[in-house]
C-alpha cells in the first residue's frame, strides 16, 4: 500500500481553468484525513478518505464557500510522488487533477530544470 502521508502541492482543472492547491494528508493504514487550501476565493477545505494499493479517494468538504462535497479518485504512482485522477461535483461538474510531493524534491527538481535552462542558453 502506499504511503500519501505529508505536503502535496496539485492542480485541478474546472471547464479548463486551472486552480493551484496545497493538500497535507495524514494517513494511518488505509484510512486518509487531511486539509487543502484551495488558491482561489473557496478557500479551506478538510478531507476524508482512503488509500487502497495505489488507488486513493477522498471526499473534499469546504469550511465556508460551497455546500457541495467534491469527490476525489486518483492513482499513485510507484515511487510515491505523484498522483493524478478525476474529481466530480454530483453528477454535473467534474475534472482532472494532479498533485506532486511538496518539498526538496520539488526544489530539486526546479534546480535541476534550471541548470539544463543555463546549459542549453550559455
Amino acid at each position: 500500500m502506499a504511503d500519501v502521508s505529508g505536503t502535496w502541492l496539485g492542480t485541478y482543472w474546472q471547464q479548463g481553468s486551472p486552480t493551484r492547491f496545497e493538500v497535507t494528508l495524514i494517513q494511518s493504514g488505509n484510512t486518509l484525513t487531511g486539509r487543502i487550501l484551495d488558491d482561489s476565493n473557496l478557500g479551506e477545505a478538510q478531507l476524508t478518505g482512503e488509500v487502497v494499493g495505489r488507488r486513493i479517494s477522498f471526499i473534499k468538504c469546504y469550511f465556508t464557500t460551497s455546500p457541495d462535497p467534491v469527490s476525489y479518485v486518483g492513482t499513485i504512482s510507484e515511487n510515491e510522488d505523484y498522483m493524478q485522477g478525476q474529481w466530480s461535483i454530483k453528477r454535473s461538474n467534474s475534472g482532472p487533477w494532479e498533485a506532486r510531493r511538496s518539498g526538496e524534491s520539488l526544489i530539486a527538481d526546479l534546480q535541476t530544470r534550471i541548470e539544463k535552462q543555463v546549459s542549453l542558453t550559455g
